[in-house]
């Protein structure tokens, strides 16, 4: 026992020391920061300049546009040219572009709504094709049994991202304006690209002696075909699609809508909602790390999103009438509400990183870039339409029956891919036994 947590530290300590993964995660942490920052400050600036929640809505929603428009396009570009240049040039022509507007802020004192807008989207089509071609860096750099843990540190950055951002842009907004986080923003993302000139990534890129439209057209519809004749993968797409079409809406909207509008919850009592919720995905690496490591990818993923499902249920059960109109205040919803959510936090945390060490493991790198793309797309054309359900069902029934629905599509949904998760874990264990067959093999022989 000792000696194996004594080589899972060890282990923790070697790709930590390990310098091109390092430097992935601090480049991708800063940017995120700086990225994050901005949203949230731009979020402020757009309601005080307009005070229109339409026109808020229409600056979060414009950025699928360019989404549906480039992402097929980004996914073979990622896989055609060099990865290292691709996300340097990316990286520096983010800084370059915010750079710009924190000048035009500084002349005008102000920026225009429509000036918002182009912003808005040239940062989306940037981000479309810089995701394509960092698909493959970590899975590139990485070794393949180290995958789970790399994709647990990745967790770890991406979420302390989150959680220190909001914090940091409320601060600096509130003092400096608009002006500074333009200027910080741009500043996070050459750094980015500084850092990310000193990674060696392994060139796997598949670029055609002639590029063409037809040659574009071969390449698409050749990744379209591998997708599909994938199981594994065709089972992820879907999985994955249909859990952001039911689930995503539920924290981005019917919980939020019950708290704010039925429980009438304070600014303080929601602000410490959304805190547990990204406190709970910074500790599911930490505290489920020996889970993570010692079960299989498939039963974990399938196990994960079973017991989400579950928990949604009770959620639903604590947004009832019953529930409410149990006790004279709103505490008994609102605590079982945060606790819950705690919970989901950390399972839906394993569940993501458990399914980017999968995707990792089973997608060749040569076509990173388009699968990566299509599975984002996707996922990208049915969360608005589960938005707008959720939205649409508010309006006609209670939330607790909307929150049950969530659940009830996600546990069917596991169900029918359960046997697809469970077919590679056994695929995966015969691999196993095989090499260990081969390797007492080999010292019997010496």
């Amino acid at each position: 026992m000792y000696k194996k947590e004594l080589l899972g530290v060890c282990m923790k300590l070697k790709l930590i020391k390990q310098k091109d993964f390092s430097l992935l995660i601090l480049g991708k942490l800063v940017s995120l920061l700086g990225s994050n920052m901005q949203q949230f400050a731009l979020s402020l600036y757009v309601l005080s300049l307009t005070g229109s929640a339409t026109i808020f809505a229409s600056i979060l929603s414009i950025s699928i546009i360019p989404r549906l428009i480039f992402s097929p396009v980004a996914g073979v570009f990622g896989d055609w040219f060099d990865r290292k240049r691709s996300i340097v040039s990316l990286d520096l022509l983010n800084s370059i572009i915010i750079g710009i507007f924190a000048v035009i802020y500084i002349i005008n004192g102000r920026i225009s709504i429509p000036l918002i807008y182009i912003l808005v989207i040239l940062l989306e089509v940037i981000e479309i094709f810089f995701h394509s071609a960092m698909a493959a860096v970590l899975p590139s750099i990485v070794d393949k049994e180290d995958y789970l843990e790399a994709n647990s540190f990745n967790s770890v950055a991406m979420n302390v991202g989150s959680i220190l951002s909001p914090v940091l842009a409320a601060f600096l907004y509130g003092t400096f304006g608009m002006k500074i986080i333009l200027i910080v923003n741009s500043i996070s993302f050459l750094l980015s690209a500084i850092s990310e000139m000193f990674i060696n990534i392994p060139k796997s890129h598949n670029k055609p002696e002639k590029i063409s439209i037809k040659a574009f057209k071969t390449d698409f519809y050749e990744g379209v075909k591998i997708i599909k004749s994938n199981k594994l993968l065709s089972t992820m797409i879907g999985l994955g699609a249909i859990i952001n079409f039911s689930a995503a809406p539920l924290f981005g909207i019917v919980i939020i809508y019950f708290l704010k509008e039925v429980l009438m919850v304070s600014d303080m009592q929601f602000g410490i909602f959304q805190m547990i919720f990204s406190v709970s995905m910074l500790a599911a690496p930490i505290f489920c790390g020996k889970i993570i490591k010692k079960a299989k990818i498939g039963m974990l993923i399938y196990k994960s999103f079973l017991y989400i499902s579950v928990l949604i249920y009770v959620i639903a059960i604590f947004t009832s009438g019953y529930a409410i109109n149990a006790f004279n205040t709103n505490m008994f919803s609102y605590l079982g509400i945060l606790i819950v959510s705690f919970l989901m936090g950390i399972i839906i945390t394993v569940a993501n990183i458990a399914l980017g060490t999968l995707f990792d493991k089973i997608v060749p790198l040569n076509i990173m870039g388009r699968t990566s793309t299509v599975f984002n797309f996707v996922i990208t054309v049915l969360m608005p339409l589960g938005q707008m359900m959720s939205g649409f069902l508010l309006d006609i029934t209670f939330p607790s029956i909307v929150i049950s629905i969530s659940g009830t599509i996600l546990l069917i949904t596991i169900i029918k891919y359960k046997f697809a998760l469970l077919d590679y874990d056994q695929i995966e264990t015969i691999k196993e036994e095989s090499l260990h067959f081969e390797g007492g093999d080999a010292i019997n022989e010496i």
